[in-house]
């Protein structure tokens, strides 16, 4: 804690649902601890162009309930060399930041372990994305409220699926990790979820298709994670329709509504926590870290474990969605 006196805060990448429960619990611990705050918009690249506010308490008023980020987020190619990484220091020496609190998903913390090396600053990390792929943290911030909206999707779409005898391929979030994909598939009662951790290793269409899918039923939904890999739903749809053309096929792309929505109760209580956490890891004097959860408590985890590309799904669940959509 040795010389900070004001904290800032930014989200940056993907938004998710809960990352202003995260603003809120940030700003209003540090100004409780005695800290300044400064809010940070549009990410990086409002770091680069000085796009920074003093944060009262009242600042964070009524926002625990909202989707988006009232600090808005950005892509920033800028920030991705040297001298734009330098820009964005100067500007936070200008405006007297110590430490930052950085909310996002991978690449944002990729990014944010880069920019404390470079600079020796101290920086830490709330995972802010409904992928669920960052490693070190059982959960992510946005990933149960956008579960629960493909769970609210799949089940209207199963109203008019079973009034016809189709096969349904319902495309989900979720480029490099399934999820999603898995875990929505088993609320929603789905046939099958086709993810790309194991779409190396079997064919999972032909496996659907050979399993002898629909038995008794009058149609099947199949989630999809949206990655190339997989071939997204388009892709799989496609294949159906050269290789197994008896069946009739229906794609829907669920898209940007996963990231809407007002965050559930989960959501509101993890980024509460994590808010509030990553003050108090910079009062510890902790940095380059990520506030993860496991096993319902806080830990902290170094930026370069939770941004490795290899978080394991839960592969009893893929047995799990066999066994019940007999």
């Amino acid at each position: 804690m040795l010389g900070i006196n004001c904290i800032g805060i930014l989200t940056s990448g993907g938004d998710a649902p809960g990352m202003n429960a995260a603003i809120r619990a940030v700003t209003r611990t540090a100004l409780y601890n005695g800290f300044e705050v400064k809010g940070i918009y549009h990410g990086y690249r409002g770091l680069l162009n000085g796009e920074i506010e003093t944060f009262r308490t009242e600042n964070v008023s009524n926002i625990i309930q909202l989707g988006g980020t009232i600090l808005k987020t950005a892509r920033s190619k800028e920030f991705q060399t040297p001298e734009g990484r330098r820009q964005a220091f100067e500007n936070m020496q200008r405006e007297h930041i110590d430490a930052l609190v950085v909310i996002g998903g991978d690449g944002s913390l990729a990014g944010a372990r880069e920019f404390a090396a470079e600079f020796n600053f101290p920086i830490v990390g709330l995972p802010g994305t409904i992928d669920n792929d960052l490693s070190g943290t059982d959960t992510t911030i946005g990933y149960d409220t956008a579960l629960n909206t493909i769970m609210e999707a799949v089940d209207k779409i199963r109203d008019t699926a079973m009034s016809h005898e189709r096969l349904f391929f319902i495309e989900v979030m979720g480029r490099n990790a399934g999820f999603l994909a898995l875990n929505g598939a088993i609320a929603t009662g789905a046939e099958a979820a086709i993810i790309p951790e194991i779409a190396t290793e079997v064919d999972q269409l032909a496996e659907l298709i050979q399993n002898g899918f629909r038995k008794s039923k009058s149609s099947s939904i199949v989630l999809v994670a949206e990655s190339e890999v997989t071939g997204g739903a388009m892709g799989l749809a496609e294949r159906v329709k050269q290789e197994y053309p008896e069946y009739e096929v229906r794609v829907t792309i669920l898209g940007h509504i996963q990231r809407g929505g007002s965050p559930t109760a989960a959501d509101r209580i993890l980024a509460t926590r994590m808010g509030e956490a990553a003050v108090d890891a910079i009062i510890e004097g902790q940095r380059n870290v990520m506030v993860g959860i496991q096993d319902d408590k806080l830990i902290y985890v170094p930026f370069s474990k939770a941004i490795r590309d290899d978080k394991p799904i839960n592969r009893d669940l893929i047995q799990t969605i066999k066994m019940l959509s007999i």
